[in-house]
Formats: C-alpha cells, sequence, structure tokens
C-alpha cells in the first residue's frame, strides 16, 4: 500500500506536542511495516531536533510553494503520485482530492472551541474553518484521548461515534530513561544558573492556555518559605505569551524563574531528571505529552483536574483544580516536603507509562490507516 503523510510541521523551528507526536510515529511506521511504501512530503529542510528515520520504503518529497501549501503544491503532489491513502497529522486536510482518496486526520484538541480568547482571532477563524474541513469531509478521524472524542462528538453531532478512534500517544523511553553523564549534567544546570532537586519543571508552549500565570503566582507564594527553589519554564514563546513576561517581570523573584526558550531533547532530558518536581497547569490538553515524559524520568507530577489529564496521569499524578492558586500551592507544598508521596508517586507514574508506548501508537495508526 501507498501510504501518503503530510510532514511539513518537522519542518518548523517550534517544537510542540504535535510535531512530536509525528516524529515518534515516523520512527515505527517504516520498520514495522517494511513491505508498505509511505510518501512523506514536506516544504523545507527538517529542523534537525525533528528530523525522521530514512528507512528503505520512505520517499520524502520536498515540494515548497510560497503560499496555501497544503491546498496548492502539497494537493497538487498527491494528485500526481496517487496515493492509497492520505494521512494528515494535524487537523487540516487538502480541500481538492482525488476522488476515492481515503483521508484520515489526527484531531489533538478542540481547546479554541473552549478558550477562545486565547487565540489571535485571525488564528481563530483559520483553525474553526480547518478543524470543520478535517472532521467533516475526512473518511477517518484519529482522536489522542476519549477526552479529545467527547469534544469531538460535542462540537460536531453530525459525525458518527465509529468515525472516530482513539489512539494514545506514547513516550521516548530511551531519551527520559537514559542514565545521564555527571558531565553532561552539570553542564546543563550550570548553564541555567541550576541545582539538581532544587527546581521546579514546566515544559511546553509559553501562551495562556497553559495557565503560566497562576503557576507564577503560585511560585511566588511559595519561595517566601522556600528560598532556595527556582522555576523553570521550557519551553518557546506561542500565541499571546506577552501577559506572562509581564507577570515574570513584575515577580519579586524574577531571577529565579528560568525561561530557556527552545531547547534540545537531550538537555530537556537533563531538566527532567533532576527536578524536585514537574508541574503541569495547563487549563486544557488533548493528550498531554510531557506528562508522560516527567513520568518517565522518575519526577513526581502535579497537574490540573481537566480535560485528558486525569485520564492519561491515572492515579500517578495529584491534582488540582487549574484556576486554584491556594490548592496548587498546598499541593506543591505537601509533595515537596513529603519523601513519602514523592516516591509513591514516581512508582505509581512508572507504572502508568506502561499503558503507553510510541511503537503501540504506531502500530495502531497503520493498522487504521490500512482498515
Amino acid at each position: 500500500m501507498r501510504i501518503a503523510i503530510q510532514a511539513a510541521d518537522l519542518d518548523h523551528k517550534r517544537i510542540d506536542g504535535t510535531r512530536v507526536y509525528l516524529l515518534n510515529v515516523l520512527k515505527w511506521l517504516g520498520k514495522i511495516s517494511p513491505a508498505d511504501e509511505f510518501l512523506i512530503y514536506h516544504r523545507r529542510d527538517f529542523n534537525p531536533e525533528l528530523c525522521p528515520p530514512n528507512f528503505p520504503n520512505y520517499r520524502f518529497k520536498k515540494a515548497d510553494f510560497p503560499f496555501f501549501w497544503t491546498q496548492t503544491r502539497f494537493a497538487r503532489e498527491l494528485c500526481k503520485d496517487k496515493p492509497d491513502v492520505l494521512w494528515m497529522p494535524m487537523h487540516n486536510i487538502p480541500i481538492l482530492r482525488r476522488k476515492g482518496l481515503k483521508t484520515v486526520v489526527t484531531i489533538h484538541d478542540l481547546a479554541f472551541k473552549y478558550f477562545s480568547d486565547h487565540f489571535p482571532k485571525k488564528e481563530l477563524l483559520k483553525l474553526n474553518f480547518l478543524a470543520d474541513l478535517a472532521i467533516k469531509k475526512s473518511d477517518k478521524i484519529i482522536a489522542v484521548s476519549q477526552s479529545t472524542k467527547r469534544d469531538i462528538l460535542k462540537f460536531y453531532p453530525g459525525i458518527k461515534e465509529e468515525k472516530v478512534r482513539v489512539i494514545y500517544h506514547g513516550f521516548d523511553s530511551e531519551l527520559f530513561q537514559k542514565e545521564i553523564s555527571e558531565d553532561k549534567i552539570k553542564k546543563v544546570l550550570k548553564s541555567y544558573h541550576l541545582q539538581a532537586k532544587s527546581y521546579i519543571l514546566y515544559v511546553g508552549a509559553i501562551q495562556p492556555r497553559k495557565n503560566l500565570e497562576t503557576l507564577i503566582e503560585t511560585f511566588n507564594f511559595i519561595k517566601k518559605e522556600k528560598p532556595e527553589l527556582k522555576l523553570v519554564l521550557a519551553g518557546e514563546k506561542a500565541w499571546l505569551w506577552e501577559g506572562i513576561i509581564e507577570k515574570i517581570e513584575k515577580s519579586p523573584y524574577q531571577k529565579d524563574i528560568i525561561l530557556t526558550g527552545g531547547i534540545s531533547f537531550e538537555e530537556l532530558a537533563v531538566l527532567y531528571q533532576n527536578a524536585a518536581l514537574f508541574v503541569f497547569p495547563s487549563l486544557y490538553e488533548g493528550f498531554g505529552i510531557p506528562v508522560l515524559e516527567a513520568f518517565a524520568a522518575g519526577v513526581p507530577v502535579v497537574c490540573s483536574r481537566n480535560s485528558s489529564l486525569p485520564e492519561v496521569s491515572g492515579d500517578a499524578a495529584l491534582y488540582f483544580s487549574g484556576s486554584d492558586m491556594k490548592e496548587l500551592a498546598d499541593t506543591i507544598t505537601r509533595t515537596l516536603k513529603d519523601e513519602g508521596l514523592k516516591s509513591s508517586l514516581i512508582s505509581k507514574g512508572l507504572e502508568q507509562l506502561k499503558k503507553f508506548s510510541w511503537e503501540k501508537c504506531a502500530r495502531e495508526t497503520l493498522e487504521y490507516l490500512k482498515s
């Protein structure tokens, strides 16, 4: 079978969960199905951090175009190459497609339906248009969690439930569970002026939906009792980041709030493994890959009680109401003080990980594409 995959997101400079997902599925598809041919389309050069492996059955097709690439050059290439099935790993599909071309789209989340004020107006219009097109005009839909599936059926009541299959994400065990040399650890921690087990870690985009202003307020509160503590926000600026940076600049502990900006996966593994605690305060997540990464790194996790996060985290995390700064502060303080609780959370996290893997995700995705 000839399977077309839109992989242009792997060209982007900024790394996010959807790109991590695509990269890791591509690390497995060619390996588990050598008899199939995969046509992998992108626009420019891959981001070196997001470069997929070159299996013998992968055909990389770089074809740039200055505007509306998915609807123009990509659509043209599909017509020319005549694949049997098209997989769109993001919620975007070509309007014009060859008749009979089976199209499968992955829907990661519908956060813009709940938090429209957290998106620029132009992007909000675009997201709604593309989601409407992808959900209504695709043949099959992959939802990355039961939570996302419920949202699809809620906002698109005309969609039949059997059209949507839940396929969970995985985590990179080789990266986040590997033993890292002392020299590498010292070098990375020194570059961010950190000491091991003396900082709270957040990983993800710097944007309002991630609820970072609440986390910063919580840090300001906790810092009075724990002066040695630092807060690390590992991720790049995304939509409407300005209010978060302003919040940091107004903090009396501004110097102890570290923004890493763009960061390599190797450095990220060091930050995970040496954090005292991982906190994920997001107001909404389609899945939440960083939670699994924290579990894999052996770090206790505190996260919001909303959307997919209880589904993914199970009983391996402590939860708080996303809007309740006092509850978050109490939960963080209790966890940092209680070694038994930390040990229990780490053990439960490793157990929870057994439900997820990128190989499992890739196998289920391939089976769905070919069915």
